[in-house]
C-alpha cells in the first residue's frame, strides 16, 4: 500500500501518546510504503521543528530518509488541483506521480479532490487509515 501522509498527520502520529500513533509505528514496522518528495520532506522538517524541536525533527527525518519502505518520488508535472491552499499541491502531485493508494489527511482543502474525476485520488482521514492498518495486521 503506497501512502502520502499530510504533514499534520505525520506530526500528530509521532508521539506514543497520540491516538493515531499506530500510523507512525505502522510505518516503522514497514506496514506501508511512504511516498515522499524533497518538498514534502522540507515541510515535514519545518513543521516538526516548529512544534517538537530540531532534535525530534532531525531524528524523524533520519528515520524516514533511511527507511526501506520509503519511495522517493520525482515530480515531473504540477497539477495545481487545490487552489484554496497551493502548498497542499505537493502532496497531490506526489500521490499522482507515485500512483499512491491513499493520501492521508485531515485537511479540508483535500475535499475538492473528490469532485475531480481525473486524476482519481483517494483521500482518507487518519482514523480510517489507522483502521486499514489494523485490518491489514489481522490478515
Amino acid at each position: 500500500m503506497k501512502i502520502v501522509l499530510d504533514t499534520n498527520v505525520l506530526l500528530t502520529s509521532i508521539s506514543e501518546r497520540s491516538s493515531i500513533h499506530s500510523i507512525f509505528s505502522g510505518f516503522l514496522d514497514e506496514g506501508y510504503e511512504l511516498c515522499v518528495t524533497t518538498d514534502i520532506l522540507i515541510e515535514y522538517e519545518e513543521i516538526i521543528t516548529r512544534h517538537l524541536g530540531s532534535n525530534v525533527a532531525s531524528a524523524v527525518l533520519q528515520v524516514i530518509e533511511n527507511a526501506p519502505n520509503v519511495k522517493w518520488i520525482t515530480r515531473y508535472y504540477v497539477w495545481r488541483l487545490i487552489e484554496a491552499d497551493p502548498d497542499d499541491n505537493k502532496f497531490v502531485d506526489c500521490a499522482i506521480a507515485a500512483n499512491a493508494t491513499y493520501i492521508v489527511s485531515e485537511d479540508r482543502h483535500f475535499g475538492i479532490l473528490q469532485q475531480i474525476p481525473y486524476p482519481k485520488l483517494n483521500v482518507i482521514k487518519a482514523k480510517v487509515f489507522q483502521q486499514l492498518l489494523k485490518d491489514q495486521e489481522g490478515v
